[in-house]
């Protein structure tokens, strides 16, 4: 006696067969009290480590005053938090105008880690984006628009503007001539290897721009980076044959956005400039550019858990496939057995579909409430968009799907449960865990684990260095590359699996 269990009558062909799969399919999962329970246990295992996170988390800052709250991040012109401190040699410029400038050297110290304990271990040499030259804006007051033409410790020439634009000019080989000219709202920078043939590295334009605004020299330097921490760093860029055209006023000396120490007066990292002869050598400590680590918490970080949320996901994904052959129901090619390929089709549907509302209300709970737990706790929070808010919690659904559905697939071709399980868990789970500890961070770009990339709430922006990893917020795909291919992985597995079944079944039944 044959111990096959014939296929559901539900399950059986005619002429609305496809839409009777899906019935079929979804009847069956809702009833499978174990795919339900494991199912909610990923929604409650990712909320609880997102919130877990967000209720423990506590930002403190040290002032003059003693240790507090730290203050809300400075916000640049488009909303984005911002770093905006460095030390600026400047004059006013009334109307039309120029500066131009030779940088014939830049210098600079970084802290390195201690090699006595408690002895400070400085050394000389810049951080790949130190900056040093010209400088247009209207005022000093941190956050408000800017143009800037410079060279940079390893990245060459730079024309940026506004904190987060940023523009490639040429290689830095020696001394390197600057430009910037004003007319009206419009800023160009240009450079020049020898003053008198002039590249242009970048036009710009700065809405709102008064009649008199601040043009000059300046030096900054970000921290040097440690794994996951910036320690100290400071540059020193010697300027000459400075030529100022609409301004001819007396140097002004600014340490823009310098702290102060505990006593309130004395300023911490201070950045000053030195005369000799026609040459100025300023010195700078801080960025201007965005504030992807020191802005606050990030909306991603709620999701801090989705990893060992999704695993679970995978595991319903492919039970929910071997539950199928365990029955017969695939590979069979018996009469009266569903065509593999409709059978994978409506459970890549109901199987995706059942992922995607799991992923929707663990990220439409956690990404709020965490966020808000955070305020509740004056922790500084990165400013954030209602779009981007959106993309982050519907992306993490989408990427669940996704997952899911690529589950689904492998679990079709390799046909043993623990074999499918493991694989998909090493490719979607694996590379990101690796890459938060930050380990091997280029898998994020070759692996499914890419899709996490959709919850980033914080750009990664090419001219701030960030550790490699997630928890630093670095993706090396934006967003929706990202989330592309995973779900190109999903598609070719499910196809692939599709393609194998339906060579397994009689000719008769291939209609």
């Amino acid at each position: 006696m044959s111990s096959f269990t014939p296929p559901r009558p539900s399950r059986q062909a005619g002429p609305d067969r496809f839409p009777r799969l899906l019935r079929a399919e979804w009847a069956e999962f809702r009833s499978t009290r174990g795919w339900v329970l494991l199912m909610a246990a990923s929604v409650l295992v990712t909320v609880s480590l997102g919130l877990l996170v967000a209720g423990g988390v506590r930002s403190a800052c040290v002032t003059w005053k003693g240790e507090g709250p730290c203050p809300a991040p400075l916000v640049g012109p488009d909303g984005t938090a911002v770093r905006d401190k460095y030390y600026f040699v400047h004059q006013p410029l009334k109307g039309n105008g120029s500066i131009t400038a030779r940088v014939s050297d830049m210098t600079g110290q970084m802290r390195q880690p201690d090699a006595v304990p408690g002895v400070r271990n400085v050394k000389e040499g810049v951080v790949p984006w130190a900056k040093a030259g010209l400088l247009v804006r209207p005022s000093l007051a941190q956050g408000t628009p800017y143009a800037a033409v410079m060279i940079t410790g390893s990245h060459g020439v730079r024309m940026q503007h506004n904190y987060v634009h940023d523009v490639a000019g040429g290689p830095v080989r020696g001394p390197r001539w600057l430009r910037l000219t004003r007319s009206g709202g419009t800023i160009t920078g240009y450079e020049s290897g020898d003053g008198k043939a002039w590249t242009e590295v970048g036009t710009v334009r700065l809405t709102g721009l008064p009649e008199t605004v601040e043009i000059g020299l300046f030096a900054t330097s970000p921290g040097t980076l440690w794994e996951t921490a910036k320690a100290f760093a400071q540059a020193t860029a010697t300027f000459d044959q400075v030529t100022l055209r609409g301004a001819n006023g007396s140097w002004r000396r600014d340490d823009v956005g310098v702290s102060l120490g505990p006593d309130g007066k004395t300023p911490h990292h201070p950045g000053g400039v030195v005369e000799s002869g026609d040459k100025l050598l300023v010195t700078g400590v801080g960025d201007i550019g965005p504030a992807t680590v020191e802005g606050g918490l990030r909306a991603d970080l709620m999701l801090i858990g989705g990893a060992v949320g999704l695993s679970l996901v995978l595991v319903v994904a492919v039970l929910s496939f071997t539950a199928e052959r365990r029955r017969g129901l695939i590979g069979t090619g018996l009469p009266g057995a569903p065509h593999p390929a409709r059978l994978l089709a409506a459970k890549a549907v109901v199987v995706g579909a059942v992922a995607f509302v799991a992923g929707l209300v663990t990220s439409g709970v956690v990404v709020p409430a965490g966020l808000a737990m955070s305020r509740a706790n004056q922790n500084p929070i990165q400013p954030i968009t209602l779009g981007t808010e959106l993309r982050v919690i519907v992306g993490y659904a989408a990427l669940t799907a996704a997952a899911a559905v690529l589950a689904l697939g492998l679990a079709a071709l390799v046909k043993r449960a623990v074999v499918a399980i493991g694989l998909a868990i090493a490719l979607v789970v694996v590379p990101h865990l690796l890459a938060t500890a930050g380990l091997v961070p280029w898998l994020l770009m070759i692996t499914p684990a890419a899709g996490f990339a959709i919850t980033q709430s914080v750009p990664t922006f090419a001219h701030v260095e960030v550790p490699p990893s997630p928890l630093g917020g670095y993706y090396p795909l934006p967003p929706w590359a990202g989330l592309a291919v995973i779900c190109g992985y999903a598609a070719v597995a499910l196809g692939a699996a599709m393609a194998v079944h339906r060579r397994r079944v009689p000719l008769a039944q291939r209609r």
